[in-house]
């Protein structure tokens, strides 16, 4: 099914529409949701609100067309949400030395560099370069110019160089380490 059509569906009560629509979105919620939040429960809690507050206001979505970004602008701000809930709240696990899986040291190394950077930074980079959201997509998400994602890229890129290089204790510049 089209999603425009699904979308148009949904808007008139079809149900079914709007399962196929969560359906088709249900991975990248999940990518962007798992982006802001450290635990899949947090993530779980986000996506469900999101899919809740979705059903509940898709009659004032006015172009359905811009439908995965809408919901995705609703994920992200449940997981906004959370993360305010949860600022407060010190998870034992932050506590203990991160274990060591799959990925490597290289996992953990980058893990650590992005909790250095500020929220907004890290959320930014990990939707781009992790998570593979074009920059129109992080435009229509955060409601900027494309020109604006770009600078913030470029800024958020910069910053991690910086702290990356104080930790390293080398200075990066054009890409590489000199």
């Amino acid at each position: 099914m089209d999603t425009i059509k699904a979308v148009k569906k949904a808007q008139l009560g079809h149900i079914q529409a709007f399962e196929h629509l969560i359906m088709t979105h249900k991975v990248i919620m999940y990518q962007v949701a798992r982006t802001m939040l450290n635990s899949d429960s947090d993530c779980a809690d986000a996506i469900q609100e999101a899919i809740l507050k979705a059903f509940e206001k898709i009659k004032t979505l006015r172009e359905p067309a811009y439908f995965k970004t809408w919901l995705l602008r609703i994920v992200i701000n449940e997981c906004n949400q959370i993360h305010r809930q949860n600022k407060k709240v010190i998870e034992i696990s932050e506590l203990t030395i991160p274990s060591i899986h799959e990925g490597g040291y290289e996992e953990v190394e980058l893990e650590q560099l992005f909790q250095t950077l500020p929220e907004e930074d890290r959320d930014l980079l990990k939707l781009y370069h992790i998570e593979d959201i074009s920059v129109k997509d992080l435009a229509e998400i955060y409601q900027k110019p494309e020109n604006t994602i770009k600078t913030w890229l470029r800024r958020a890129r910069e910053h991690a160089r910086r702290v990356w290089g104080e930790q390293e204790g080398t200075q990066w510049k054009n890409g590489s380490r000199n």
